[in-house]
């Protein structure tokens, strides 16, 4: 047997994360088993549907790295073989048309609770006579749900759930305006892709034993089920807009990478020893249902954050650089010449070990794009004093008379400055530092000076020196 999953999402919004993670699950599942991973796009609720929504989620699938092995089907194209599928059903007596007004209805759900029963339909046109039903009157077509023993599903992840067939009740498989329901259209399209495993949230869990009715009516195999648990806030409630990032458009804006996020997703609800930073051939190669838990996972931002610092670091300096390039076009008071890009790709090995996202990589690099005269936090500022000014006039004549400018001859110039007046080491880099970045806070001086060049450096110095 080939291996076939898919992920099928609704495209009414933006690429929530745990559906991310289900997506992540059956690629990595497809991908261990040497099978094939399939997208479907399930685009049926046509109002909420558009092509932007289809757009934002290919998009960040894309971005993932997760990628259909075979052309994505659109459900919506499918309505006349679902609707096919309902009739069949109709001729082989499995399925019958209900005749029942919204009125009619209304009152047998009203009914049902009154007496403490679930408000479940009645089956009153089950055994009737279609010729009973009024003239020119509409139907829907509900699929006979048995009614003894029970329904078994053995679950990959929950292990057996059962189910008392008493409790379902004939579920409308196709609308009185001829249009199939969710429940019909799913059955018909894994079937029809050959679906072999199904791996989703457990909020589907229910779903299943529904579907299972119409695979079994159809005489089709049941595909192999994985219901995995939901993911939660860091406080055990479900998982909101207050906890935080939701989707994965929102954490690739905050400046998380792929492969971090990727790296975080697959260890939020199962694991493999102690292992936790796992490349893609890693993930591929340990992944398997046997390692997913049965109890919800807790949301972790700032594990996730920990995380992505270390991808960032291992991440190449050329990528990174053309990451941080393009935010910092955002930015009004930035240049972003081929000049400051050769600046920020110098610097990128320190800047890259000071940041935890690309947005703060970026924010770390801006000032080596920035243009005279400088704005400066509150720290750096305080470093300003009047001794430290004079000082800073004497270190650029040091440094303009550095032959040549390179990190050796820098460190060389700022050591001997030091020891000339007396001074530690670090009384003279963080006034330095402040003067030429704005902050307290950057890579290496010696390899900051450098970056900058010495033209740049000069003219930051003598600014602040100059100033009273």
């Amino acid at each position: 047997m080939t291996v076939r999953t898919r992920f099928a999402p609704s495209p009414t919004g933006l690429l929530h994360i745990g559906n991310a993670r289900a997506a992540l699950f059956n690629f990595l599942y497809a991908r261990h088993h040497g099978g094939k991973f399939l997208l479907r796009v399930e685009d049926t609720d046509r109002e909420r549907s558009t092509q932007k929504a289809v757009d934002v989620l290919f998009d960040g699938l894309a971005w993932m790295g997760i990628e259909s092995d075979e052309k994505p089907v659109f459900q919506s194209t499918r309505q006349a073989r679902h609707a096919e599928v309902a009739h069949e059903l109709l001729e082989k007596g499995l399925a019958y048309r209900c005749y029942c007004t919204a009125d009619e209805l209304k009152e047998m759900r009203e009914k049902a609770m009154a007496e403490g029963r679930p408000p479940r339909y009645n089956g009153m046109w089950r055994d009737r006579d279609p010729s009973e039903a009024p003239a020119n009157t509409p139907y829907t077509v509900r699929i006979k749900a048995p009614r003894e023993g029970e329904t078994i599903i053995h679950d990959l992840v929950q292990g057996d759930v059962r189910v008392a067939n008493a409790e379902m009740d004939d579920m409308i498989i196709l609308r009185a305006d001829g249009t199939p329901v969710y429940q019909l259209a799913v059955v018909v399209d894994d079937h029809d892709m050959d679906i072999t495993h199904v791996i989703r949230g457990d909020d589907h869990l229910t779903n299943t034993f529904r579907q299972a009715m119409i695979y079994r009516a159809m005489g089709w195999d049941l595909p192999h089920f994985a219901h995995l648990p939901l993911i939660h806030g860091p406080d055990g409630a479900k998982l909101s807009k207050r906890h935080g990032a939701q989707s994965v458009v929102e954490f690739r804006e905050m400046g998380y990478l792929p492969e971090a996020l990727n790296n975080y997703l697959l260890r939020l609800g199962w694991g493999h020893g102690d292992a936790e930073i796992l490349s893609r051939e890693e993930q591929i190669r340990l992944f398997d249902l046997d390692g997913v838990g049965r109890s919800p996972s807790r949301m972790d931002y700032a594990k996730l954050l920990h995380i992505n610092g270390v991808w960032l670091r291992q991440a190449d300096d050329e990528r990174l650089t053309g990451d941080v390039m393009e935010r910092l076009a955002a930015m009004e008071d930035v240049d972003t010449s081929d000049a400051t890009r050769a600046k920020v790709l110098a610097l990128m090995p320190g800047l890259k070990e000071r940041a935890k996202t690309l947005v703060e990589l970026a924010d770390n690099a801006a000032f080596l794009g920035r243009s005279l005269p400088l704005s400066f936090d509150a720290k750096a500022e305080k470093q300003f004093t009047p001794e430290n000014r004079a000082m800073l006039g004497r270190l650029a004549e040091a440094l303009k008379a550095a032959e040549p400018f390179t990190r050796e001859t820098v460190d060389a110039t700022l050591r001997q400055f030091a020891e000339t007046h007396e001074m530690k080491l670090g009384k003279v880099a963080q006034p330095l530092r402040a003067a030429v970045t704005g902050s307290t806070m950057s890579p290496g001086i010696d390899d900051t000076l450098v970056a900058l060049g010495r033209d740049e450096v000069l003219a930051r110095i003598n600014a602040v020196a100059a100033h009273e």
